[in-house]
Parts: structure tokens; C-alpha cells; sequence
């Protein structure tokens, strides 16, 4: 700023004081009091209005929506099912009495086919080779037919050769016997001495045991004989052949062959221990074959004395009638009947089960609702049989009834409406 006044404005027009400013002259100005406007010729460009109030806004609105997606949630899992009742309704629903059927009790068990009576046949005389085979497995015999034959061509002349030793024996002891007769004839004229007598006698004796000595020999070749001839001991069917021409024969060896006694054949089977207990010999069965569709009767012949501790099983065997189907080894299912009564029978859709078991819904007198516990007895192919529970008089409700509550009040479709359920009941 310039020390001549001349040459400086004033801003007169302005409003404001002036002061003028010597060298030696400090000069205070005084406080500027705020203006309701600038002025128009104001150096300073106005501030643009600010963005942060947005950024708020959309966080607030973030936050609310995260907190309704929550409380939905929550609510949603925490609410009660609704029924029928709660709409401000009450629920429409068809009912059935339990019909009595009489129901069968069975206790079903797998196993196999086998001879009643499986006899095996081995040789039973000397170490021989076999020379013929007359039978095949399947065919039926009779007691005493000839299966097969073990050379005996040594066996033959040990026989013919002691069948001549016997007449040698027999002839010698006739005449011993004949000069002990004539000895003793003479003895009372004392032609004999008592001692030529005695001799006689003793050589009589001697040759008369020589006879049964020699029998007895040609009995015993005569049974080794018989032993080189296998045959049939019973009448029955061949199970399995194992003898051939040229296999040497042992005693004591592998069985040759095996005969099902009487054609007689049976189911051997195990069932559990808790079912065991309910079985009785004589109670009628019915035993199944893979691949056969008629099932064959039979009745229960033997139960096992005693329970294997590992498996918790017994022994069961089921007679059976022969049939040429019924070959032993076949796999079969057998199902024993062991009991019959009058049981109720109700659809599968009116049972229901939670973790305190199975029950149904009952609706009592007052047209409401009771659950009542039930012991399930086995299905059949008309519905479920109730061992316990029901009497038979209880009108129970036929479908959709986990839908409904316990003390609930509903309305009983009349008859023909409970054949054909109108849309929307239950």
C-alpha cells in the first residue's frame, strides 16, 4: 500500500470505515461481524453439498433387511404346525370301525432238502477191485438187489475147496461113529479090550468136531463170498453212486453208495430261539422250492434239544410226502403255522408310530380326538393286524391322522363320504 492518498480509492460505496496506515501507526482493526450473504463479487467458490448422508441411508437399509430375513427365519422354525383348528375350521375326517379277521400266526424258516434215512453202503469184506456197477444214482431198489460186485474169483475156491474138506470130514467121522456101534456090541463077550473100546469112542468124537470145524470154515468163506456182492440193505432211492469198474475197494473206505431209505425225505432247517419256543411237533407247514411255484405240505417232525450259544438257532425238521421234486440238497422256505385268531385289521394309513411306539386315532363319544397305543401283530395283504389296543367297537380314523392333535374337535363324514373322501378331507 502507497503513502500517497491521491492516488487510492475509497470504497465509500461499500459501507466500510477507512483507516489509514502510517509508518509509525499500528492500527487495530476491529472484529468483522458475520454477513447474511457474501458478496457477489466474492473470491472464495462455494462447497459443494456432501455425499456421506447416502452412504448412511443404505447401511440403515442393509441393517434392515439382514434383521426381518432373521426374524423370519426364527419365526418360522419355531412355529407350531398349523392345523385345520387354528384356520378357525374344524377339520372334516372319515372314520372306520376294525374289522375282526381270523388271522394266522407263522414263524418262517430257510434250510435244505434231505433223506430222512441217508444210508451210506462201503465194502464191507476184504480189499477187492470192483468188476461191475449195476446201479445209477436216481434208481429205485429193492432190498436185496445187487449194486455192484468186487472180484471174488479167490474167495470161489476157498469155498469149493473147504465144501470138500467138509465131505472128507463128514465121511470120516460116519465111520469112526459106525466101528464106536460095533465096539460096543462086542464088549459084553470080551472081544474088545475096554481100552481098543474107549479109543474108538474118542476117535469118534474127535472126527464128529473135525465136521464142525470144518462147516464153520466154509460158513466164514462162504460169508467173504457174500461180501464181494454189494446190495441194496432197504428199499429206497440211489443218491450218489461212487464206485466205478477197476476201483479197488477197501473196507472201511468211502461209502460206494448212498440210499435214501424208503424214498421218506424232509426240510432240516434252524430258527431263532424266541421263535422255537412257540413250535410244536405236529403243526402243519408249508415248505417252498426255488423254482417251483406249488408248495408242498408237510408237518413238523423234530424240534432240537438244545440252542447253539454262538448263533442262538435250533434244530427243526419238517416231514414231507416223496415227490420226484423234492431231491435232497434243494435250497427251501418252510412257514409253520402255530396259531389262529380273531385279530382287527386296519389300512396301513390309519396306523402311526413315533418314539412311543404305534398308535391310532380314536374319536370318542364328544366327536374329539384321542390317540390310543397299539401292539402291532404282522401285516396281511388286507392291512395291519392289531395284536392289543382295540376292542373292535372304536371308530378310528382312516387317513391323514399326523395331522391332527390329540383332544382336537372334528367332524365325522357320514358314510358315503368316508368311501369317497371329498377334496379337502381327511
Amino acid at each position: 500500500m502507497g503513502t500517497n492518498p491521491e492516488h487510492v480509492s475509497t470504497p465509500e460505496s461499500r459501507g466500510e470505515p477507512v483507516t489509514w496506515i502510517g509508518r509509525e501507526r499500528i492500527v487495530e482493526r476491529p472484529e468483522r461481524q458475520p454477513e447474511a450473504a457474501e458478496p457477489p463479487f466474492a473470491l472464495t467458490p462455494p462447497a459443494e453439498p456432501s455425499n456421506r448422508w447416502k452412504w448412511t441411508l443404505g447401511a440403515l437399509v442393509a441393517v434392515l433387511l439382514v434383521a426381518l430375513v432373521a426374524w423370519k427365519l426364527l419365526a418360522g422354525a419355531s412355529k407350531p404346525r398349523e392345523t385345520l383348528a387354528d384356520r378357525g375350521g374344524i377339520p372334516l375326517v372319515s372314520v372306520l370301525v376294525p374289522t375282526k379277521q381270523t388271522v394266522s400266526s407263522s414263524v418262517s424258516f430257510t434250510g435244505a432238502i434231505a433223506a430222512r434215512y441217508d444210508m451210506p453202503i462201503a465194502n464191507e469184506g476184504d480189499t477187492g477191485r470192483i468188476v461191475a456197477v449195476l446201479v445209477e444214482a436216481g434208481d429205485h431198489v429193492k432190498p436185496g438187489q445187487l449194486l455192484a460186485k468186487i472180484d471174488d474169483s479167490v474167495t470161489v475156491q476157498q469155498v469149493n475147496r473147504l465144501e470138500a474138506t467138509l465131505e472128507q470130514a463128514r465121511a470120516q467121522a460116519a465111520l469112526s461113529a459106525a466101528e464106536y456101534r460095533r465096539a460096543e456090541g462086542v464088549a459084553a463077550a470080551g472081544a474088545l479090550s475096554a481100552e481098543d473100546i474107549e479109543k474108538r469112542r474118542a476117535t469118534s468124537v474127535t472126527d464128529a468136531a473135525n465136521v464142525k470145524v470144518v462147516a464153520a470154515q466154509l460158513a466164514e468163506a462162504q460169508a467173504r463170498l457174500g461180501r464181494t456182492r454189494i446190495t441194496a440193505p432197504v428199499d429206497g432211492i440211489v443218491l450218489t453212486r461212487k464206485a466205478e469198474v477197476g476201483q479197488i475197494a477197501n473196507p472201511g473206505g468211502d461209502a460206494l453208495f448212498r440210499i435214501e431209505s424208503g424214498g421218506e425225505v424232509e426240510m432240516r432247517g434252524q430258527i431263532a430261539e424266541q421263535d422255537l419256543a412257540q413250535v410244536k411237533v405236529g403243526q402243519a407247514a408249508t415248505v417252498y422250492l426255488t423254482g417251483i411255484a406249488r408248495p408242498f405240505a408237510g408237518k413238523v417232525r423234530l424240534l432240537g434239544a438244545i440252542i447253539d450259544p454262538a448263533t442262538r438257532l435250533g434244530d427243526i425238521r419238517i416231514t414231507l410226502a416223496p415227490d420226484p421234486a423234492l431231491r435232497p440238497g434243494a435250497f427251501a422256505r418252510a412257514v409253520v403255522t402255530i396259531d389262529q385268531a380273531q385279530r382287527s385289521v386296519l389300512p396301513q394309513t390309519a396306523v402311526l408310530a413315533d418314539a412311543n411306539g404305534s398308535y391310532v386315532l380314536v374319536v370318542n363319544s364328544a366327536d374329539r380326538v384321542e390317540r390310543r397305543a397299539v401292539r402291532i401283530g404282522g401285516t396281511t395283504e388286507t392291512g395291519v393286524i392289531v395284536a392289543a389296543g382295540l376292542s373292535g367297537n372304536e371308530r378310528v380314523v382312516a387317513t391323514a391322522g399326523g395331522f391332527l392333535r390329540d383332544g382336537e374337535t372334528v367332524k365325522v363324514a357320514p358314510p358315503s363320504a368316508s368311501a369317497r373322501p371329498a377334496p379337502g378331507t381327511r
